[in-house]
Parts: C-alpha cells; sequence; structure tokens
C-alpha cells in the first residue's frame, strides 16, 4: 500500500469524523459507557472470585493425638503429614498453648476455666492448610488414618455448604460475563453500523465511480478502530478512577476485605478495555460495511 494512500486513509477518517460528529460523538460515547459497564461487572466478579478463593484457603483441618503418643510418634505424624501432596503447611500446637489460645477467645469469661484446676482436657494437635480445598476431605481422611491420631475436624457441614458456595459465585460470575459480553458488542455494533447507514450514498457513489471494496472499507474500518480505541480509553480511565475510588472506601470501612490490588491489576483492565473498543469498533464497521458494498 502507497504512503500516499494511506495518508488518504487517515485524512478521510479525520474528516469524516467531524463532518459526522453527531455519530462520532453517540459512539464514541456507546463504546465508553458499554466498555464501563461491562468493565465494572468484570472487576466485580474478579473480585468475588479472590474473595471466593480466600473463604476456601481460611479451611483449616485439625488433627487431634493421642495424648499417650510419644515424642518420637508426634515427630512422625507430622512428617508423614507433611509428606503429603496436598498440604501446603503444618503448624504444631501443644495442648498449653491450645489452652492459653481458649482463654484469650473466652476473655472476660475465662473464669469458667478455673473448675478445671491444673488440668488441661485439651490434646495436642496439628493444624493443617491444604494447598487446594478441593483437597481437603482426601486429606483430612488421610491424616485420620495415621498412627496417634484420635481425631480429624474441619467443620464438614459449614465447609461443604461454603465450597457450594463459592462454586455458585464462580459460576454466577461467568454466566454474567458472558451475557454482558455478548450485549456490550450488540449495542456497540449497531451504533457503529447507525453510523455506516447514514453514509450509504456516500458509499454507493464510490461503488458506482469504481472504486474497490477494499478502497472504501478501509476508512471506514479505520473510523471503527478509531472510535473504539477513544471509547474504550475514556472507559479505562473513568473505570480506574471508580476502583480506586472504590477500593479507599471499603478499605476505610472493611479493612481486612480480599480486594485484589489496584496495579497492575487495573493495567491489564485498561489494556483490555482498549483492545476490546478497538476489535469490536473494526469488526462492526466491516460487518455494517458488507450489506452496503452489495451495489
Amino acid at each position: 500500500m502507497k504512503l500516499q494512500t494511506i495518508e488518504y486513509y487517515f485524512r478521510e477518517v479525520l474528516i469524516s469524523m467531524i463532518r459526522n460528529r453527531l455519530m462520532t460523538f453517540a459512539s464514541i460515547g456507546t463504546v465508553a459507557v458499554s466498555l464501563f459497564i461491562l468493565g465494572v461487572f468484570f472487576i466485580l466478579v474478579m473480585n468475588m472470585t479472590k474473595m471466593a478463593d480466600s473463604l476456601e484457603s481460611q479451611v483449616q483441618i485439625s488433627a487431634y493425638l493421642n495424648d499417650a503418643l510419644p515424642e518420637e510418634g508426634r515427630k512422625e505424624v507430622e512428617r508423614m503429614t507433611k509428606d503429603l501432596k496436598s498440604v501446603a503447611k503444618t503448624e504444631y500446637i501443644p495442648k498449653e498453648e491450645a489452652l492459653q489460645k481458649l482463654q484469650d477467645r473466652l476473655g472476660k469469661q475465662k473464669k469458667i476455666l478455673d473448675a478445671l484446676g491444673d488440668s488441661n482436657p485439651l490434646p495436642n494437635s496439628f493444624l493443617i492448610t491444604v494447598k487446594s480445598a478441593d483437597e481437603v476431605q482426601k486429606t483430612a481422611a488421610a491424616v485420620a488414618d495415621l498412627y496417634g491420631v484420635d481425631e480429624v475436624k474441619y467443620g464438614q457441614d459449614v465447609a461443604e455448604h461454603l465450597f457450594d458456595l463459592t462454586h455458585l459465585m464462580r459460576l454466577f460470575g461467568l454466566i454474567l460475563m458472558l451475557l454482558l459480553t455478548g450485549a456490550t458488542i450488540f449495542i456497540i455494533s449497531n451504533t457503529i453500523r447507525l453510523t455506516v447507514f447514514a453514509r450509504r450514498k456516500e458509499i454507493a457513489i464510490m461503488k458506482f465511480v469504481g472504486a474497490t471494496d477494499w478502497f472504501i472499507r478501509w476508512p471506514f474500518i479505520l473510523e471503527g478502530m478509531g472510535l473504539g480505541f477513544i471509547g474504550g480509553g475514556i472507559s479505562a480511565l473513568i473505570l480506574r478512577s471508580f476502583y480506586s475510588a472504590m477500593s479507599a472506601k471499603i478499605y476505610s470501612t472493611l479493612a481486612f476485605f480480599p480486594m485484589i490490588e489496584q496495579y497492575p491489576f487495573m493495567n491489564y483492565v485498561t489494556a483490555a478495555l482498549i483492545t476490546a473498543g478497538i476489535l469490536i469498533g473494526t469488526l462492526g464497521s466491516a460487518v455494517s460495511l458488507k450489506k452496503f458494498l452489495e451495489v
């Protein structure tokens, strides 16, 4: 392609955007609003997924040891537990430390433990963290079979309901994102189609004077790319400010809420929105032109 032809295409794009500025603003506005809404739901879904991962990672297995188990037996249980591929971390909690934690948890009500005197009914135990929530039940069963382990608990009923909830959250988020992505593509494509429709006579005249399809197509495709780029950029800038304000508000009230760090997460979102804007603008222009090129 000659440099002169490229200059002509870009000049035509600029002239067209200025001449049809109302449709240009409408297209950019539609792209920006649609991608902003899509972006909002995307970061919400991603943060829901992070929260689900955080909740699942907090499910731990408590393995209570037999009081008669000697120190060598305890070390053997610890070694065999750590050797399990599904185990991320194993922490030994002596019975004295367990009693102290119970007293701290009871606070002012710890006097109810005075009846125990010097005795400590709590067993030595291991607190086991697994690598994946799906491995909890299997790991608990493996630990329960180890010699010297009297009982294993991981809040079975609560954990199962929690896993059901987090799986539902992920499924809901995926379905929502697919629906919104489809709606966004439909809205933006139809807006660009209106822009092309408003210039159908110009396209017909160029066809009649002998212009090739690609000669007609390129300025529209470049214009669609430009509209998508500008709209995607605007939506990304607004979304970055929105996420920053939302993060500050949540951290000021819920300091331990597991939100995704703004950077580099929002850099990826920005790149995705601009890329999506360019692609949708390009496809919208190409598809819309097809009908009017059939003269």
